[in-house]
């Protein structure tokens, strides 16, 4: 069942619905606290300090419910009721360099412009560089709206208890968010709310990709045709086809361009190259596709054009259309049967809107509705932090993983490519949906794998563990 992002008048309304079964308070926050303690544990070392920051209301019952179930840690406790006094305590502790700081301070009840005294505060944990873990929302953060109420922690993970909160996705919370997370197994009811966001939990893959059958050849795995790659750009084509052989099709064609053959041939062992034609008949053998990844150059383009804008009304198989690719389509139709994936970054996105990619990230979800339904209510991934994925209408799933280490040059080329070989498997095509967020899911998983064990990954490294996440 998709998590919802919901608002803050519904987080209530779902509470008094756990409520009203018998569930109490006490059983939520012990729960709640024991999710923050785990969480803590793994952003931190054996024998590490821990300073947990209490407020008065539940975020604070959470936070010394977590330091009571913390273990192999030592937990600091300090209560903050009195802003205009606990600076100097704040600060005492501050100078201790405890490795992470757990922040209760203020929840989703935040209503009202924070005292000079309290922004104050919040001025001294931001300027430690200690890494926080906030708890629901960042303290100072208006969880509806995604604005400060004057001043907000600078969260390095924030935990969301529950579901995430709107305000939380908005782009103007993305600094003081960090990473978001979702402790959604606290003793609350399942949720009994719907909302057009949701996000994606790894649990939602545990029965996707389905097991194949163990007589399966490569003939039941589909054959992904992958149209990429021009002179000064033919690593955008090898990486494009390394990302569709991680999907696992039965069969990878890569179809380039004559100066650029030799190249992109000697780095691809398994998938088959070929010499891109006009007159070449896609459908005679591929069950997906993939235009796009490196046909920047202007020859390429304009040669490229027709025959883009053909596949986009007729192909009856899944096509995906990235990077350059995107500039040659019209808004076009195409059989309401047919499936359709634009994977633009914000700027694409903006070409696609005749915009500006800050007004793309200003809204997310209006710019996937309108690029979806102006090219014929096609699927969307809209890439970046918290990558977006939909159609004009209907759900909008928001990712969870990845990090900024993913933005290098031909990250996005992967993960075309991951996407078009999942696609061009017929019984993962079925179930669009689902193909293009475990897609966006295991891209992002990959990176935040590679995050942990080293510190400078290369796309290169990427590609290498691309669709491993479990």
């Amino acid at each position: 069942m998709p998590t919802p992002v919901i608002s803050t008048t519904q987080m209530r309304e779902w509470e008094a619905a756990t409520w009203a079964t018998g569930q109490t308070e006490a059983e939520v926050i012990r729960r709640a606290g024991k999710r923050v303690a785990r969480r803590a544990r793994k952003l931190t070392r054996a024998d590490d300090t821990i300073l947990f920051l209490v407020g008065k209301g539940h975020n604070g019952d959470d936070a010394r419910a977590a330091a009571k179930q913390l273990e192999g840690r030592r937990a600091k406790v300090l209560e903050m009721f009195l802003p205009d006094s606990d600076l100097l305590p704040l600060e005492s502790a501050l100078n201790e360099k405890p490795a992470l700081i757990v922040d209760g301070l203020f929840g989703i009840g935040l209503n009202r412009p924070l005292s000079e005294a309290w922004q104050k505060i919040i001025a001294a944990i931001n300027a430690s560089k200690i890494p926080v873990l906030a708890i629901d929302v960042p303290s100072g953060l208006n969880a509806g709206t995604g604005e400060t109420f004057g001043a907000a922690i600078e969260a390095t993970v924030t935990l969301a208890i529950g579901a995430p909160k709107t305000g939380l996705l908005a782009a103007s919370a993305w600094p003081f968010v960090g990473r978001l997370e979702v402790a959604d197994d606290v003793g609350l009811i399942p949720c009994p709310l719907a909302s057009e966001l949701n996000w994606t939990q790894p649990e939602d893959f545990e029965h996707f990709p389905p097991t194949r059958h163990v007589a399966g050849n490569k003939g039941d795995f589909g054959h992904v045709a992958v149209v990429a790659g021009s002179f000064g750009y033919h690593g955008a084509a090898v990486l494009a086809v390394r990302g569709a052989q991680r999907a696992q099709p039965g069969l990878t064609t890569l179809l380039t361009q004559e100066e650029i053959y030799h190249p992109v041939a000697a780095q691809l062992q398994s998938a088959m190259v070929q010499l891109w034609k006009p007159e070449l008949k896609l459908s005679d053998f591929a069950t997906g596709a993939l235009i796009g990844p490196g046909l920047a150059t202007p020859a390429v383009r304009a040669a490229m054009k027709d025959s883009t804008r053909y596949l986009w009304r007729l192909a009856a198989f899944p096509l995906v259309v990235d990077a350059s690719g995107l500039d040659l389509l019209a808004a076009e139709p195409f059989q309401k049967n047919f499936v359709r994936v634009l994977t633009p970054h914000p700027g694409e996105a903006a070409r696609l809107l005749k915009s500006t990619a800050a007004n793309v990230q200003a809204d997310r979800v209006a710019a996937l509705r309108e690029i979806s339904l102006r090219y014929g209510d096609c699927w969307v991934v809209l890439k970046g932090h918290q990558t977006l994925v939909g159609r004009s209408t209907g759900n909008i799933f928001v990712n969870s993983s990845g990090n900024p280490h993913l933005a290098q040059g031909g990250s996005g080329d992967l993960l075309a490519g991951f996407i078009a070989g999942l696609l061009a498997q017929p019984a993962l095509a079925a179930d669009v949906e689902t193909a293009l967020r475990y897609a966006v899911w295991q891209h992002g998983a990959a990176g935040d794998k590679l995050s942990l064990t080293r510190g400078n990954w290369t796309v290169e490294d990427l590609a290498a563990e691309l669709g491993n996440a479990r």
